[in-house]
């Protein structure tokens, strides 16, 4: 073996070690995410099964619906002219009974891309949401649900 194969073998070796071999800390997602809030004037299994029908109605996928009022939904995967990055929209829904007759409805809005990098695993990441109107029409719907006249 020649000196130049051990020197170049050996600039690699360092390199590597430099630039992959020790594991960081994941990158902070605080403030990624929009929240809004409304109080709606129904009792809360009034409030729950209205924001299943709500979240269904706006074709979204329901990834979890917990009856003590949590919901996890997604918009479907898109791509720019399809061909860059899928992306989605992650909402989460926290239903709080605040009254025996009053529901506190809060939804929070998150930009996702699936991408992967060389010190992670293929997934879908955080990155700061810039629209919020997908939050703002569930809620829209919410109230108008509870405004409604019962039959």
């Amino acid at each position: 073996m020649s000196y130049r194969s051990i020197v170049g073998c050996g600039a690699l070796a360092l390199v590597m070690v430099a630039m992959g071999g020790c594991a960081r800390t994941p990158r902070s997602t605080a403030g990624y995410a929009i929240e809004n809030s409304v109080t709606l004037t129904v009792p809360f299994d009034q409030a729950w099964q209205m924001a299943k029908s709500v979240l269904r109605e706006q074709g979204l996928e329901l990834y979890t619906r917990d009856k003590r009022g949590h919901f996890v939904a997604y918009t479907h995967q898109k791509r720019d002219l399809g061909l860059f990055t899928p992306r989605r929209v992650q909402y989460t829904l926290d239903l709080a009974k605040t009254t025996e007759q009053e529901t506190l409805v809060r939804v929070e809005a998150v930009r996702q891309v699936y991408g992967v990098t060389l010190l992670t695993y293929p997934g879908w990441h955080d990155r700061k949401t810039k629209d919020n109107k997908g939050a703002e029409a569930i809620l829209q719907a919410l109230q108008a649900k509870a405004a409604a006249p019962k039959s």
